[in-house]
């Protein structure tokens, strides 16, 4: 992905230099992979497992975090997180503006290890997530090695990008309503209905995501050969069905949250061809 030298956003929030000196923090075992299971590119999710991430942490010590510097490394990642979340500024910005609407920029914030949020307090097993109760977007980048190593996604820049858009995705839901709506319909409704509401909601910011290429392509000219395949490896890994599949070795539908590998790719290349959001009514064609 070409980004280099290009306006990088000032709502990104790096506290990965931030150490809480040794506080036990809520991951790792039966319930880390539980919260990876239910989260992955977790939108709404976050406020789902909020009273849980709470309970657990109920008095826990806070000790004083302590500061280091970032590493090189660290600083190109931040340099890179902050030119995407412009990028995606800048096109969302202009499709509000277009529909006589106001975009509200959210913040990304970057941590190691554990976060308190809005949302109630999570670890990197969350994998990446929004919040919609303070309205930013969490992640560890130490996330994008697992989905390699874990879920065999190809990996590479540009499935970075596709996993900031996609949970900016669930920021332009918030910003439109859907996302309350969606949590209004699933009222009253079995797992197995209110997890096909979620399955809608996701695939939607999949398509959110690939509407953010469509126009950042016009705009920067920033693909390079390979990122569609990287955003599409991606995709393809987080499907509930791969998920499943490696996890508990057989896939079980009426569970699924975020939708299938193919439902997922699908989604994003009717954005990235399209560049239209009125496409994007997943809850419609999913005959919801």
């Amino acid at each position: 992905m070409k980004w280099i030298g290009r306006r990088q956003s000032n709502n990104v929030d790096d506290r990965r230099g931030m150490s809480s000196g040794g506080k036990t923090v809520i991951g790792g075992g039966i319930l880390g992979i539980i919260i990876l299971l239910l989260n992955v590119f977790g939108g709404e999710n976050g406020q789902m497992i909020a009273p849980i991430l709470e309970q657990m942490n109920q008095g826990q010590s806070q000790p004083a975090t302590e500061q280091r510097d970032l590493t090189a490394k660290e600083l190109e990642e931040q340099a890179f997180v902050k030119t995407v979340l412009a990028d995606n500024e800048d096109v969302w910005s202009k499709i509000f503006e277009e529909n006589n609407l106001s975009y509200k920029k959210p913040v990304i914030v970057l941590f190691s290890g554990g976060v308190q949020t809005a949302c109630g307090n999570a670890t990197s097993d969350s994998g990446p997530f929004y919040c919609p109760g303070d309205q930013k977007v969490y992640m560890d980048l130490t996330f994008f090695e697992e989905l390699k190593t874990k879920f065999g996604a190809q990996g590479g820049d540009f499935a970075t990008a596709y996993v900031i858009a996609h949970e900016i995705g669930h920021h332009v839901q918030t910003l439109l309503g859907t996302s309350n709506k969606m949590r209004q319909m699933q009222q009253g409704k079995t797992k197995a209905e209110a997890n096909k509401l979620s399955v809608a909601l996701e695939l939607q910011a999949d398509f959110y995501a690939g509407v953010w290429t469509h126009y950042n392509q016009k705009m920067n000219n920033i693909l390079e050969a390979g990122d569609l395949d990287e955003a599409l490896s991606a995709a393809h890994a987080v499907g509930d069905d791969a998920i499943q599949a490696k996890m508990q070795g057989h896939i079980v539908p009426e569970s699924f949250t975020h939708g299938t590998s193919e439902q997922r790719k699908y989604w994003f290349m009717k954005g990235y061809k399209s560049g239209d959001i009125n496409q994007g009514n997943t809850f419609k064609e999913l005959g919801l």
